[in-house]
């Protein structure tokens, strides 16, 4: 009993030392941790929201009577698609691309709604990653989305 009590009054000495190493773990470790899945669950978000909006617009458009309301009525879808998933609203891009390219070539093709006729529906939304400054928006996400028009609609 004797040895114990001296070992324990050695480390007398070191009372609280725990809680110091403790925070400091903390600070190094958990704090970065912390970021980088917020960074992350960012960045998913916006891929998630991008998918929505794309099948979201693409079925507005789709299923519209002539390609004027079908573009309002696809960009008010995609818009909604996007705050549902609490993505700013304001950096979201709709565009279209003809059958078989994909987004990169979308933006000068505007869909005619005829029967039968295919195209793609791209929507790009910029994600802010939390505390980094505003001017750096190369994080964007693409959703695609390619339309079928049903052939045995009324003109």
């Amino acid at each position: 009993m004797r040895w114990l009590r001296a070992r324990l009054g050695r480390l007398e000495g070191e009372r609280g030392s725990a809680l110091v190493e403790f925070v400091f773990i903390a600070i190094v470790v958990f704090v970065p941790l912390v970021y980088i899945v917020a960074g992350f669950s960012a960045v998913q978000r916006g891929v998630f929201a991008s998918t929505a909006a794309a099948r979201e617009a693409g079925r507005a458009m789709g299923t519209a009577p002539d390609p004027v309301s079908g573009a309002t009525r696809a960009e008010l879808a995609a818009r909604l698609a996007v705050e549902d998933q609490a993505v700013d609203a304001t950096d979201v891009r709709l565009a279209y691309a003809p059958s078989g390219a994909d987004c990169a070539a979308a933006g000068s093709y505007t869909p005619s709604l005829t029967p039968g006729e295919e195209f793609s529906v791209c929507v790009t939304v910029t994600v802010r990653i939390p505390l980094l400054p505003e001017f750096i928006d190369a994080n964007t996400a693409t959703g695609q989305f390619v339309v079928e028009r049903d052939r045995y609609v009324d003109p």
